[in-house]
């Protein structure tokens, strides 16, 4: 069986936060009837998960705008280059 989940925001992309908390959800599920301790654990390690997961989305993002500050410097287009650096 196949499971869908469907997400959307209006007006805006997702944040690395809400895409972290996406894929924790994918990686890490813990039985309701799962002895107690357990899931407590796997609260606790999935919170983990999220935090890193968003530090690192983080850093992609400001690393992809900086590739595309450069490339468009690089072709000439230093206005709109300097546009993406303040986003």
């Amino acid at each position: 069986m196949i499971e869908v989940d469907v997400k959307t925001t209006s007006g805006r992309g997702f944040t690395p936060e809400e895409l972290a908390e996406q894929a924790a959800d994918k990686i890490i599920a813990v039985s309701d009837t799962a002895n107690p301790v357990i899931q407590q654990q796997a609260r606790a390690f999935r919170k983990q998960i999220v935090t890193v997961m968003s530090k690192y989305l983080e850093q992609a993002v400001r690393s992809d705008r900086t590739t595309v500050y450069n490339a468009l410097n690089d072709a000439g287009q230093p206005q709109l280059a300097d546009l993406i650096r303040r986003l």
